[in-house]
């Protein structure tokens, strides 16, 4: 498999739309759509937010907009739309999706529900964008974990022939939505008031603890999120036969997820001044690996902000062919919401 086919693609902003919604926007990943929309200066005809009948009648104020009402997606008409951002759930997916596309609405889907089908791209934009028409009318945003480790090797391309990748993620409560994560703050309060946790959304404490990822373990051994890294990254690579061994925590992070990287090519690594200079000029993340004040890629620096950070470079001593490095990025950002949105301005430019 040779990287180097993956054409970079260069973010785009400031992208006119005409009327678009948000599904699942009171969601954490809901709420990171309509920050960065106005983040990134998206001028939109309108748009229309979206959510169950617990969320339905919330106001939330858009810069530009205005105080815009969440709607109840079972009640409303689903016409009449050019873009649809979902991130409410595979089941609403299903559901609702081929409602949108029937009228000719992009659906960019943030859940599992179509990720694995054959015919529905599955798309980083920096990584393998080229691949779409224009004429999709269904795009899947990958597993936040397989976006995060992709984006990290992305830039380095140029070494060779990929070939074997171990990851352990160190993944953050927001993975788990909005409600993990107050669950990990009122936790901490907890704790810390010497009162005992009491878990709800995870099924252990997050708290001051570290645990396997909540996902369910599979027939073969490997739980769901890691199966999914291992999928994705393959069909988003076209790839079926790459060697990827994940194995995924979950750890006291607020937002942002970690992940230390094992990456084996066909060659030797060149210098690792070669190597920062790869990452340098990678679209999508940043250079981090201050060896002096030993400052790598963290959570905190990662949280908010749109660059995968790279670093903690090192050459393994036992096989010059494998790159070890450290990641950090912001799951609800382009492990999520900012990955979805670039899609939808990719396609933009190609209608």
């Amino acid at each position: 498999m040779v990287w180097g086919r993956f054409e970079a693609w260069d973010t785009l902003k400031t992208v006119k739309f005409g009327r678009i919604c948000i599904v699942g926007a009171s969601g954490a990943v809901g709420q990171e759509f309509i920050n960065l929309i106005q983040e990134r200066a998206w001028q939109c005809d309108e748009i229309v937010l979206f959510g169950s009948g617990r969320s339905a009648g919330k106001r939330i104020n858009v810069t530009g907009y205005g105080e815009l009402i969440i709607q109840n997606i079972s009640q409303s008409k689903l016409t009449g739309f050019e873009t649809a951002l979902f991130s409410a759930g595979a089941s609403v997916s299903r559901q609702f999706i081929p409602e949108f596309t029937k009228y000719g609405t992009l659906c960019v889907d943030n859940s599992s529900a179509f990720r694995m089908d054959a015919s529905v791209p599955l798309i980083v934009p920096e990584i393998n964008g080229k691949q779409l028409s224009g004429e999709e009318r269904t795009i899947a945003n990958p597993n936040c974990s397989a976006i995060i480790l992709l984006m990290a090797l992305s830039g380095l391309m140029p070494i060779g022939n990929l070939q074997k990748v171990i990851v352990s993620t160190y993944q953050s409560s927001s993975g788990a939505g909005a409600e993990a994560m107050n669950e990990m703050l009122s936790q901490t309060q907890e704790v810390l008031n010497g009162q005992p946790a009491e878990p709800k959304i995870f099924a252990h404490q997050s708290a001051f603890n570290v645990f396997s990822h909540d996902s369910a373990i599979e027939e073969n051994g490997f739980n769901g999120e890691e199966n999914k890294i291992v999928a994705e990254s393959r069909k988003i690579l076209g790839d079926a036969e790459l060697q990827i061994i994940p194995t995924c925590v979950r750890v006291p992070v607020l937002r942002a997820h970690t992940e230390s990287i094992a990456a084996t090519y066909n060659q030797p690594i060149p210098p690792l001044d070669q190597v920062r200079d790869m990452i340098r000029s990678a679209p999508g993340v940043k250079l981090q690996d201050d060896q002096a004040n030993n400052h790598f890629p963290m959570p905190i620096d990662a949280s908010g902000g749109d660059d995968v950070l790279v670093g903690r470079l090192r050459i393994d001593p036992s096989d010059p062919n494998t790159l070890l490095l450290m990641a950090s990025g912001d799951q609800l950002r382009k492990g999520a919401a900012l990955n979805a949105m670039q899609i939808a301005e990719l396609m933009q430019t190609l209608r």
